[in-house]
């Protein structure tokens, strides 16, 4: 079972933790939750926190929504993410508005499409489709 890291803006999109939870749930999901973003000042206490989360996990799903361009937490979650070396993918997480990558973000990340069958992909091919 792949343990996953949940990025997402906790300021417009906690309702997405809730929509990802219940897929992890399904019998035939392929991940489980080690942790997810925590709503707290960014300071060296958090990053070292974050760190050791991000540590313990085999992927880090981010969530993007409306915001997440703005989204200091995801933005320094990603930076962490990137740092130790952990595969991540960016997934959109809502289909009627336009949704942007963490500040971040590398140009040749791609968002990919929510779906069961994408996510499966992705969890199994530790985010490269």
């Amino acid at each position: 079972m792949t343990r996953a890291f949940i990025s997402f803006d906790f300021d417009h999109d906690k309702d997405l933790l809730g929509n990802l939870v219940t897929q992890a749930k399904k019998p035939d999901s392929p991940f489980s939750f080690a942790d997810y973003s925590v709503k707290e000042p960014l300071s060296n206490k958090w990053q070292k926190q974050v760190r050791h989360m991000i540590r313990k996990v085999d992927v880090v799903i981010v969530i993007c929504g409306a915001h997440t361009h703005t989204a200091k937490g995801v933005a320094a979650e990603l930076t962490i993410t990137q740092k130790e070396g952990k595969p991540y993918f960016l997934l959109r997480g809502r289909r009627e508005i336009t949704c942007t990558k963490p500040a971040t973000a590398r140009s040749s990340d791609k968002m990919h499409s929510w779906t069961w069958n994408n996510l499966k992909t992705l969890i199994a091919h530790r985010g490269r489709p």
